[in-house]
């Protein structure tokens, strides 16, 4: 899964609807460069946007967010599957709600700041390049759910680390 570019089968002639619109966040996944950051950058803003428009209480914005991340990835995982599926790839790079789902993880339990929101794009963006074990594990699982699934635990090592930063400094 690691490779994109993989092709393992030629690509589908109709597209699920519902799934590329999840799959790439409403074509989010379609810009270039670097779909990635687009889908990660677009769950910051979305988030920040959420707190700064509806005021919520930090436990209300964390358990908001941290619903958010899970609906992300119990939908994203068949969207995933399809898409990848439709697009003839076993993890094409315009499948970016994995990100949207890694991010929101990262951003579950930070202050409502832009300096706080970067560092947790950042931070997230890192892991989710790197892929520290057991991240690297979790991408070969089968379909949607190694697309998914690898995000989930960057977005996890993230939270974790910025967190530590958070209560530093």
């Amino acid at each position: 899964m690691a490779n994109s570019n993989v092709q393992i089968h030629p690509p589908a002639e109709k597209k699920t609807l519902w799934a590329w619109l999840i799959g790439t966040f409403f074509g989010a996944g379609l810009l270039k460069p670097g779909p990635g950051t687009y889908g990660s950058i677009s769950a910051v803003l979305l988030w920040y946007a959420a707190a700064h428009l509806l005021h919520p209480a930090p436990a209300a914005l964390a358990i908001g967010t941290t619903i958010a991340a899970i609906l992300a990835t119990l939908i994203g995982i068949p969207a995933a599957t399809i898409v990848a599926n439709e697009s003839g790839r076993e993890d094409p790079g315009h499948v970016v709600i994995d990100e949207v789902a890694g991010q929101l993880i990262a951003l579950i339990a930070i202050p409502v700041d832009w300096q706080h929101a970067a560092l947790s794009l950042l931070l997230f963006r890192f892991f989710d390049i790197l892929k520290p074990p057991p991240v690297r594990q979790l991408e070969r699982l089968h379909g949607g759910t190694g697309i998914m699934l690898d995000d989930v635990g960057a977005g996890i090592y993230a939270l974790a680390v910025a967190q530590l930063i958070h209560l530093r400094f």
